[in-house]
Protein backbone atom coordinates (compact mmCIF):
# COMPACT_ATOMS: atom_id res chain seq x y z
CA UNK A 1 0.00 0.00 0.00
CA UNK A 2 1.11 3.45 -0.76
CA UNK A 3 1.63 6.40 2.15
CA UNK A 4 -0.93 8.63 1.76
CA UNK A 5 -0.09 11.63 4.58
CA UNK A 6 -2.31 14.12 5.04
CA UNK A 7 -4.32 14.11 1.87
CA UNK A 8 -7.33 16.41 1.20
CA UNK A 9 -9.39 13.93 0.43
CA UNK A 10 -8.19 10.99 3.37
CA UNK A 11 -10.93 9.09 4.21
CA UNK A 12 -11.81 8.03 0.39
CA UNK A 13 -8.40 7.93 -0.40
CA UNK A 14 -7.53 5.25 2.99
CA UNK A 15 -10.71 3.50 1.75
CA UNK A 16 -10.00 3.26 -1.57
CA UNK A 17 -6.15 1.96 -0.71
CA UNK A 18 -7.19 -0.43 1.73
CA UNK A 19 -9.94 -1.99 -0.97
CA UNK A 20 -7.56 -2.32 -3.67
CA UNK A 21 -5.06 -4.19 -1.20
CA UNK A 22 -7.69 -6.26 -0.18
CA UNK A 23 -8.72 -7.29 -3.78
CA UNK A 24 -4.99 -7.60 -5.07
CA UNK A 25 -4.00 -9.72 -2.30
CA UNK A 26 -1.46 -7.52 -0.59
CA UNK A 27 -3.51 -7.81 2.25
CA UNK A 28 -4.46 -12.13 2.52
CA UNK A 29 -7.84 -12.92 2.79
CA UNK A 30 -8.08 -15.18 6.32
CA UNK A 31 -5.11 -13.21 8.00
CA UNK A 32 -5.41 -10.56 11.27
CA UNK A 33 -4.13 -7.29 10.62
CA UNK A 34 -4.12 -4.19 13.48
CA UNK A 35 -5.30 -0.77 12.84
CA UNK A 36 -2.31 0.62 14.41
CA UNK A 37 0.19 -1.66 11.77
CA UNK A 38 -2.05 -0.47 9.12
CA UNK A 39 -1.85 2.69 10.09
CA UNK A 40 1.55 2.95 10.09
CA UNK A 41 2.03 1.49 6.34
CA UNK A 42 -0.34 3.86 4.77
CA UNK A 43 1.38 7.11 6.87
CA UNK A 44 -1.72 7.90 8.71
CA UNK A 45 -3.44 8.19 12.17
CA UNK A 46 -5.29 5.49 13.32
CA UNK A 47 -8.82 6.98 13.75
CA UNK A 48 -9.57 7.05 9.88
CA UNK A 49 -7.95 3.74 8.99
CA UNK A 50 -10.45 2.27 11.80
CA UNK A 51 -13.47 4.16 10.00
CA UNK A 52 -12.42 2.67 6.74
CA UNK A 53 -12.57 -0.67 7.92
CA UNK A 54 -15.89 -0.25 9.50
CA UNK A 55 -17.18 0.70 6.22
CA UNK A 56 -15.28 -2.84 4.89
CA UNK A 57 -16.95 -4.64 7.87
CA UNK A 58 -20.66 -3.06 6.56
CA UNK A 59 -19.50 -4.79 2.45
CA UNK A 60 -18.45 -8.12 4.61
CA UNK A 61 -14.78 -7.74 3.09
CA UNK A 62 -13.59 -7.71 6.67
CA UNK A 63 -14.44 -8.94 10.59
CA UNK A 64 -12.78 -6.89 13.13
CA UNK A 65 -11.93 -9.55 16.34
CA UNK A 66 -11.76 -8.20 19.57
CA UNK A 67 -8.56 -7.33 21.31
CA UNK A 68 -6.78 -9.60 18.25
CA UNK A 69 -6.74 -6.83 14.96
CA UNK A 70 -9.10 -7.04 11.40
CA UNK A 71 -9.22 -10.54 9.71
CA UNK A 72 -9.61 -10.45 6.47
CA UNK A 73 -12.39 -12.32 4.79
CA UNK A 74 -12.77 -14.90 2.16
CA UNK A 75 -15.63 -14.41 -0.30
CA UNK A 76 -17.89 -17.96 -0.05
CA UNK A 77 -19.72 -20.05 -2.33
CA UNK A 78 -22.58 -18.39 -0.22
CA UNK A 79 -21.65 -15.15 -0.45
CA UNK A 80 -21.64 -15.56 -4.20
CA UNK A 81 -24.99 -16.29 -4.17
CA UNK A 82 -26.12 -13.53 -1.65
CA UNK A 83 -24.25 -10.83 -3.92
CA UNK A 84 -26.45 -12.08 -7.76
CA UNK A 85 -29.93 -12.46 -5.48
CA UNK A 86 -29.23 -8.82 -4.13
CA UNK A 87 -28.05 -7.58 -7.73
CA UNK A 88 -31.15 -9.07 -9.55
CA UNK A 89 -33.63 -7.98 -6.80
CA UNK A 90 -32.38 -4.11 -7.43
CA UNK A 91 -30.52 -4.11 -10.94
CA UNK A 92 -33.63 -5.71 -12.79
CA UNK A 93 -35.99 -3.09 -11.91
CA UNK A 94 -33.68 -0.35 -11.89
CA UNK A 95 -33.29 -1.06 -15.58
CA UNK A 96 -36.36 -1.00 -16.03
CA UNK A 97 -36.92 2.21 -14.48
CA UNK A 98 -33.56 3.64 -16.20
CA UNK A 99 -35.28 2.92 -19.77
CA UNK A 100 -38.39 4.55 -18.91
CA UNK A 101 -36.81 8.12 -18.19
CA UNK A 102 -34.02 7.55 -20.78
CA UNK A 103 -32.02 10.94 -22.07
CA UNK A 104 -30.10 10.73 -24.98
CA UNK A 105 -26.91 11.75 -22.89
CA UNK A 106 -26.41 8.68 -20.29
CA UNK A 107 -27.75 6.27 -23.68
CA UNK A 108 -24.46 7.89 -24.83
CA UNK A 109 -22.50 7.36 -22.45
CA UNK A 110 -23.46 3.53 -21.81
CA UNK A 111 -22.58 3.52 -25.79
CA UNK A 112 -18.81 4.73 -24.67
CA UNK A 113 -18.59 1.96 -22.61
CA UNK A 114 -20.12 -0.55 -24.78
CA UNK A 115 -17.45 0.61 -27.10
CA UNK A 116 -14.43 0.17 -24.62
CA UNK A 117 -15.80 -3.12 -24.40
CA UNK A 118 -15.46 -4.33 -27.76
CA UNK A 119 -12.30 -2.67 -28.64
CA UNK A 120 -10.92 -4.68 -25.03
CA UNK A 121 -12.23 -7.38 -26.21
CA UNK A 122 -10.59 -7.71 -29.39
CA UNK A 123 -7.21 -7.01 -27.53
CA UNK A 124 -8.27 -9.45 -25.27
CA UNK A 125 -7.72 -7.22 -22.25
CA UNK A 126 -9.55 -8.56 -19.81
CA UNK A 127 -8.59 -5.71 -17.21
CA UNK A 128 -10.36 -2.81 -19.35
CA UNK A 129 -12.82 -4.82 -20.63
CA UNK A 130 -13.81 -5.41 -17.27
CA UNK A 131 -13.79 -1.55 -15.88
CA UNK A 132 -15.91 -0.98 -18.77
CA UNK A 133 -18.22 -3.74 -18.00
CA UNK A 134 -18.20 -2.44 -14.24
CA UNK A 135 -18.98 0.92 -15.68
CA UNK A 136 -21.82 -0.15 -18.35
CA UNK A 137 -24.04 -0.88 -14.85
CA UNK A 138 -23.28 1.38 -13.04
CA UNK A 139 -24.43 3.62 -15.83
CA UNK A 140 -27.78 1.68 -16.25
CA UNK A 141 -28.34 1.86 -12.56
CA UNK A 142 -27.42 5.68 -12.24
CA UNK A 143 -29.70 6.42 -14.39
CA UNK A 144 -32.95 4.98 -12.80
CA UNK A 145 -32.19 8.10 -10.57
CA UNK A 146 -31.54 6.21 -7.07
CA UNK A 147 -27.85 6.73 -6.63
CA UNK A 148 -27.56 5.13 -2.88
CA UNK A 149 -28.24 2.02 -5.37
CA UNK A 150 -25.97 2.27 -7.54
CA UNK A 151 -23.35 2.58 -5.08
CA UNK A 152 -24.66 -0.35 -3.31
CA UNK A 153 -24.38 -2.33 -6.30
CA UNK A 154 -21.09 -1.44 -7.29
CA UNK A 155 -19.70 -1.83 -3.74
CA UNK A 156 -21.13 -5.87 -4.53
CA UNK A 157 -18.67 -6.04 -7.35
CA UNK A 158 -16.36 -6.42 -5.15
CA UNK A 159 -17.02 -9.12 -2.92
CA UNK A 160 -16.69 -11.25 -6.34
CA UNK A 161 -13.22 -10.04 -6.58
CA UNK A 162 -12.36 -10.65 -3.49
CA UNK A 163 -12.42 -14.30 -3.92
CA UNK A 164 -10.54 -13.53 -7.22
CA UNK A 165 -13.13 -14.92 -9.40
CA UNK A 166 -13.72 -14.67 -13.07
CA UNK A 167 -15.63 -16.68 -15.74
CA UNK A 168 -13.34 -15.15 -18.36
CA UNK A 169 -11.39 -18.00 -20.58
CA UNK A 170 -12.60 -20.95 -18.04
CA UNK A 171 -16.52 -20.97 -18.72
CA UNK A 172 -16.83 -17.87 -21.23
CA UNK A 173 -14.91 -15.30 -23.45
CA UNK A 174 -15.04 -11.86 -23.53
CA UNK A 175 -16.76 -11.89 -26.70
CA UNK A 176 -19.54 -13.91 -24.77
CA UNK A 177 -19.64 -11.69 -22.15
CA UNK A 178 -19.95 -8.43 -24.88
CA UNK A 179 -22.79 -10.20 -26.78
CA UNK A 180 -25.12 -10.32 -23.36
CA UNK A 181 -24.01 -6.28 -22.82
CA UNK A 182 -25.12 -5.98 -26.31
CA UNK A 183 -28.54 -7.04 -26.48
CA UNK A 184 -29.09 -5.38 -23.32
CA UNK A 185 -27.88 -2.41 -24.92
CA UNK A 186 -30.45 -2.84 -27.60
CA UNK A 187 -33.04 -2.76 -25.53
CA UNK A 188 -32.32 0.30 -24.49
CA UNK A 189 -31.74 2.53 -27.07
CA UNK A 190 -35.02 0.86 -28.65
CA UNK A 191 -36.49 1.72 -25.48
CA UNK A 192 -38.11 -1.40 -24.33
CA UNK A 193 -37.89 -1.68 -20.81
CA UNK A 194 -39.70 -4.74 -19.86
CA UNK A 195 -37.67 -6.51 -22.28
CA UNK A 196 -34.17 -4.58 -21.71
CA UNK A 197 -35.06 -5.52 -18.05
CA UNK A 198 -35.48 -8.94 -19.22
CA UNK A 199 -32.20 -9.39 -20.82
CA UNK A 200 -30.59 -7.95 -17.95
CA UNK A 201 -31.92 -10.70 -15.43
CA UNK A 202 -30.98 -13.18 -18.20
CA UNK A 203 -27.47 -11.87 -17.94
CA UNK A 204 -27.10 -11.58 -14.40
CA UNK A 205 -28.34 -15.27 -13.75
CA UNK A 206 -26.33 -16.76 -16.32
CA UNK A 207 -23.24 -15.04 -14.67
CA UNK A 208 -24.55 -15.85 -11.00
CA UNK A 209 -24.54 -19.30 -12.11
CA UNK A 210 -21.81 -19.71 -14.31
CA UNK A 211 -19.60 -18.10 -11.42
CA UNK A 212 -20.94 -20.57 -8.34
CA UNK A 213 -20.24 -23.24 -10.74
CA UNK A 214 -16.91 -22.96 -11.76
CA UNK A 215 -16.01 -21.72 -8.03
CA UNK A 216 -17.41 -24.75 -6.78
CA UNK A 217 -15.28 -27.19 -8.57
CA UNK A 218 -12.30 -25.19 -8.40
CA UNK A 219 -12.68 -25.46 -4.61
CA UNK A 220 -13.77 -29.14 -4.71
CA UNK A 221 -16.41 -28.37 -2.67
CA UNK A 222 -20.09 -29.68 -3.13
CA UNK A 223 -21.92 -27.27 -5.22
CA UNK A 224 -24.64 -26.00 -2.55
CA UNK A 225 -27.98 -26.03 -3.85
CA UNK A 226 -28.21 -22.61 -6.02
CA UNK A 227 -31.92 -20.73 -5.92
CA UNK A 228 -31.95 -17.53 -7.64
CA UNK A 229 -35.29 -17.98 -9.25
CA UNK A 230 -37.16 -16.35 -6.62
CA UNK A 231 -35.95 -13.00 -7.30
CA UNK A 232 -37.94 -12.75 -10.29
CA UNK A 233 -40.60 -9.44 -9.77
CA UNK A 234 -43.95 -9.59 -11.55
CA UNK A 235 -43.70 -9.21 -15.23
CA UNK A 236 -40.82 -11.17 -15.55
CA UNK A 237 -40.63 -15.04 -16.07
Amino acid sequence: MRQIGNDANLAGKILAELKTAIVNGELVAGSLYSVHDLAERLGVSRTPVREALIQLAERGMVRFERNRGVRILQTSLHDLEEVFAIRLLLEVPATYRAVTQRTAAWVKELNAQLKAMRVAAEKHDEATFMAADRRFHEVINSASGNVRLARYIDSLRDMVLLRGASTVDTSRSLTDILAEHEEIYALIEAGKAGEAAESMRAHLLHTGRLLISQEAAASGDALPPVSLEWTAYPGVD
